[in-house]
């Protein structure tokens, strides 16, 4: 077996959901590259400005932007972007943007706009933590990935310090409950 170093494997810088207006809607950065949040803004409204003029609604688009690669691909109001150095394999993101796209149409019911993404963000937080750890791709497989933030999103037994707020709050609450029934 040889060593396993970061290097060796593919990995992504930023992983980007954004809105018709080139808003937050869900972000993740696993690099240092934008060390500041005006200069994570910056870099997100120009990749939607030079994206904004092309059709990238059936399938995904690649470009090199200020030596990224980005691939990209815009689904109703929703522009979902995954960021990489220009050294990495535009075939295996690309699988990582379909993953993402994907996984969460899958966990919106095919219902991928932003009303609705902001409603289930937490899912799709969750669903970006399943594909991407520390800038490592992990998984591609929509299916997969929607199964695990599924399961995630109702079993409640998940360790207290690995739930998201909502479900953190909703078991505190059912403590508290019991606590009060008692």
């Amino acid at each position: 077996m040889g060593e396993f170093s970061k290097e060796s494997c593919p990995s992504v810088k930023n992983i980007l959901l954004l809105d018709s207006e080139g808003k937050r809607v869900a972000v993740k950065y696993f690099s240092d590259d934008w060390s500041t949040n005006a200069s994570k803004l910056t870099f997100e409204k120009s990749v939607f400005t030079k994206t904004l003029k092309t059709n990238a609604r059936s399938e995904a688009e690649v470009t090199l932007f200020d030596g990224y690669i980005v691939v990209y691909k815009f689904i109703q109001d929703l522009h979902f972007f995954v960021v990489a150095g220009d050294d990495e394999n535009e075939l295996i993101i690309a699988n990582v943007l379909q993953g993402f796209s994907d996984s969460v149409g899958l966990l919106l019911r095919g219902d991928v706009e932003k009303r609705t993404a902001l409603e289930n963000l937490d899912m799709i937080l969750l669903c970006i933590d399943e594909i991407i750890d520390g800038g490592i791709i992990l998984e591609t497989d929509a299916n997969i990935i929607a199964g695990k933030v599924a399961s995630n999103a109702v079993d409640g037994s998940a360790p207290f310090s690995e739930q998201t707020i909502s479900q953190a709050l909703a078991t505190a609450r059912e403590h508290f409950a019991r606590s009060l029934l008692k």
